[in-house]
C-alpha cells in the first residue's frame, strides 16, 4: 500500500531529476556569463554567453587560472594563500561587485559580479562559481546622463543656454523670474540663437512643470492644414478627416505651448490664436462647440512684429496679447566672451555622442615672416597647385598662402601653366 507520504516523495524526486536535466540547457541561456572554478582558481567550466563577453573560447578558458582575465579587484590575490586570499574564498562569496577585466583583444570589460563557494557534503570547499553582468551600457547611459546634467545645471548655462556673459546671466535672471509668472511671454532673437532653449527652460521653472509642453513650428506646418494641427477636428469635417483628431492647444492641456515663428501665421489663424487668449476656449475644425483649454502660451519669432503690423501681416490686437513679457536673445556678436564656452560645449557634445576623445590641435610650425615671388612660385610648382600642400610647404595656413598671393600678384593657373 503507498501513502499519500510516499506519493508526494516520489513525485519530488521524480520532479527532481527532470530539474537537473534542465540545468544546462538553463546555463546555456542565460545572457550572464557563467565561470566555475576549483579550489586553486582554476577555470573548469564556462557557459557560452561567458565566451562571448571575454572573446576566449572555452578550450582557452578551461584549465587556465581565473588571472587569465586581469580582474581588477582580484589582482595580487590567491585562492589558497591565508595572507593575500580572495574575497570570494575568505567570505564564502561577493555580491554586486563593480570590476573590470580585459578581453582577449585587450580591450576592457566592466561588469557586475556575483559569486559564491560551493561545498562538498562534508562541507568542504569544493570550488567556486561566479556570474558576471556585462555593464557597458549601463556606464554608457550613465555617461550621457551625466553630461546632460552637467549640460542643464552648469554653472556656465542654464538650462541649454551656454554662457556667463553680463548680457547672458542677465537673461537666465529674467528668465526665471518670468517662469512663475502665467502672462504670455514672447522671445525676439535670430535664428540659431537659443529661442527654443529659452522657452523650454520657462516651462521647465513653472509651476506648470509637470504638464506637457508642446512646441509648434508655425512656418514648418501645412499652411492649408495649420489650424487643424493647432486646434484639432472633428471626424468629416474635410476630405480625409476619417477620425477626430486632438490638436496642440488641447495636447497642452494644463501645460505649455511654444508657438515658434508667430510672424508667419496666417491672419485667419492670427484671429482664432487671438480668442484663444483672451476666452481660453478653442474650436476644432468642422465644430462649433467650444472646448476649454489651460494653457501658457509662449511664441517667438526673429521677424520684426512692428513692420509686419504695418504691412498689414500681423495684427495688432493679437501683438499686444502675446507681447506682454517681451525678451530679448542676444546674438553671438553681442557676447563673444562666450566663444571658448561654445567651443567647450560643442566638443564635449560631440566627444559624447561619438565616444570619442577630442584631442587639442597641435600648434603649427612657425612659418617665415615673409616670403619672396620666387619662393611662392617655387613652392606652388612643387606643390602642382595645389594651394594646401603649397602652404604646408611653406609652414603658414591657407589664409597667409591666400595673401602672399595677393601681395606678390602670383596666378596659380599661370604657375602651374608655366
Amino acid at each position: 500500500m503507498v501513502t499519500n507520504q510516499g506519493k508526494e516523495s516520489s513525485a519530488a524526486s521524480s520532479l527532481t531529476g527532470q530539474c537537473e536535466g534542465y540545468w544546462e540547457t538553463v546555463i546555456h541561456t542565460i545572457m550572464e556569463g557563467l565561470m566555475v572554478v576549483n579550489p586553486e582558481g582554476s577555470i573548469v567550466a564556462v557557459n557560452p554567453a561567458m565566451e562571448r563577453l571575454t572573446g576566449y573560447t572555452r578550450e582557452e578558458l578551461v584549465g587556465q587560472p581565473c588571472t587569465i582575465l586581469n580582474c581588477d579587484r582580484c589582482r595580487g590575490f590567491n585562492p589558497r594563500d591565508p595572507q593575500r586570499q580572495c574575497t570570494l574564498f575568505k567570505k564564502g562569496g561577493v555580491r554586486r561587485i563593480r570590476c573590470v577585466l580585459t578581453k582577449k583583444d585587450g580591450s576592457t570589460l566592466p561588469f557586475l559580479k556575483n559569486a559564491a563557494v560551493l561545498k562538498d557534503d562534508q562541507g568542504h570547499v569544493s570550488g567556486a562559481v561566479e556570474t558576471l553582468t556585462d555593464l557597458t551600457e549601463v556606464l554608457a547611459r550613465d555617461r550621457v546622463i551625466t553630461r546632460l546634467r552637467r549640460e542643464l545645471y552648469r554653472e556656465d548655462g542654464f538650462h541649454g543656454l551656454v554662457g556667463r556673459s553680463p548680457v547672458m546671466l542677465q537673461l537666465f535672471q529674467l528668465l526665471t523670474s518670468t517662469a512663475s509668472s502665467e502672462a504670455p511671454v514672447i522671445l525676439y532673437g535670430e535664428s540659431g540663437t537659443g529661442k527654443e532653449l529659452a522657452a523650454t527652460a520657462l516651462h521647465r521653472l513653472s509651476p506648470r512643470t509637470r504638464g506637457p509642453f508642446i512646441k509648434v513650428n508655425s512656418a514648418a506646418l501645412n499652411q492649408s492644414l495649420l489650424e487643424s494641427e493647432l486646434f484639432g477636428h472633428v471626424k468629416g469635417a474635410f476630405t480625409g478627416a476619417d477620425r477626430t483628431r486632438v490638436g496642440r492647444f488641447e495636447a497642452a492641456h494644463r501645460g505649455s505651448i511654444f508657438l515658434d515663428e508667430i510672424g508667419d501665421l496666417p491672419l485667419d489663424t492670427q484671429a482664432k490664436l487671438l480668442r484663444v487668449l483672451q476666452e481660453k476656449v478653442i474650436e476644432k475644425v468642422g465644430d462649433h462647440r467650444p472646448v476649454p483649454v489651460d494653457v501658457r502660451i509662449i511664441t517667438a519669432t526673429n521677424k520684426d512684429l512692428h513692420h509686419l503690423m504695418d504691412e498689414g501681416a500681423f495684427r495688432e490686437d493679437l501683438y499686444f496679447r502675446i507681447n506682454v513679457i517681451p525678451i530679448h536673445i542676444p546674438p553671438l556678436r553681442e557676447r563673444q566672451e562666450d566663444i571658448p564656452l561654445l567651443v567647450e560645449h560643442f566638443l564635449e557634445r560631440s566627444a559624447a555622442k561619438t565616444q570619442k576623445r577630442i584631442t587639442a590641435r597641435r600648434p603649427e610650425t612657425p612659418g617665415p615672416q615673409r616670403v619672396s615671388r620666387e619662393e611662392l612660385v617655387e613652392a606652388l610648382r612643387a606643390a602642382q597647385g595645389q594651394k594646401s600642400k603649397a602652404a604646408g610647404l611653406l609652414g603658414v595656413s591657407r589664409v597667409t598662402l591666400w595673401k602672399w598671393l595677393k601681395e606678390h600678384n602670383v596666378q596659380v593657373e599661370t604657375v602651374v601653366r608655366g
